[in-house]
């Protein structure tokens, strides 16, 4: 394999980060139309990809989220 297929994706499917979150396809979907989770239209389907730094920044986030949320327990 070249370089490309060795490299990790940049960018995440619906499905992909429906997985990673244990969400359902759906739930990721209203993240992305909130505006909640960042995404990009791409190709002639417009499919929606998720930049893997976005949802890193997302899950640091919802940590920083909890941890204040834990604080009130």
């Amino acid at each position: 394999m070249g370089i490309i297929g060795n490299m990790e994706p940049r960018f995440y499917t619906i499905s992909d980060v429906a997985d990673l979150l244990a969400l359902s396809e759906q739930g990721v979907r209203a993240m992305i139309k909130s505006g909640e989770l960042p995404a990009i239209q791409v190709g002639g389907r417009k499919q929606w990809r998720i930049e893997k730094s976005v949802l890193e920044d997302y899950i640091q986030n919802a940590y920083a989220a909890s941890a204040e949320k834990a604080k009130n327990l």
